[in-house]
């Protein structure tokens, strides 16, 4: 089976805690969440720089497809069950570009949202599901 592949900022406490969720929420291993420190990211990724990684989850499709940030949560969304609520809302006209815009906030400061929120800590107590196809922190 081919996976969706999701790359994220494993240096942000946040990040992981929210690849945690979805490995939990991902019933049928759709998803191979791989972090930046892996080798592999800048294989998958050819085309975005180091920045652009770090800046936002992008889920990248078997045929090479990117998806960036509100988009990769939408396009992930669709595919886990009990995220295709979301998923739909956000295809709604105009919430797309809202989404965006919040998530390129929240983005901006993940590093200081993660220290007001405790979200180091609240990574601990969600343990990773052990896939073979995730690479978690």
């Amino acid at each position: 089976m081919t996976r969706h592949i999701v790359l994220y900022d494993d240096e942000c406490s946040m990040c992981t805690f929210q690849m945690k969720v979805l490995s939990w929420l991902d019933w049928f291993d759709v998803l191979a969440l791989t972090p930046l420190s892996d080798p592999r990211a800048k294989e998958i990724a050819p085309r975005l720089t180091r920045e652009e990684l770090i800046e936002a989850i992008h889920c990248v499709t078997p045929e090479g497809r990117i998806y960036r940030g509100a988009r990769a949560i939408r396009f992930a969304g669709m595919r886990l069950p009990l995220l295709v609520p979301l998923a739909l809302v956000l295809w709604l006209p105009g919430v797309i570009r809202i989404a965006e815009l919040i998530y390129n906030w929240v983005s901006r400061h993940r590093h200081l949202l993660s220290r007001l929120f405790g979200c180091k800590d609240a990574c601990a107590i969600l343990p990773a599901r052990k896939r073979e196809q995730d690479k978690l922190a």
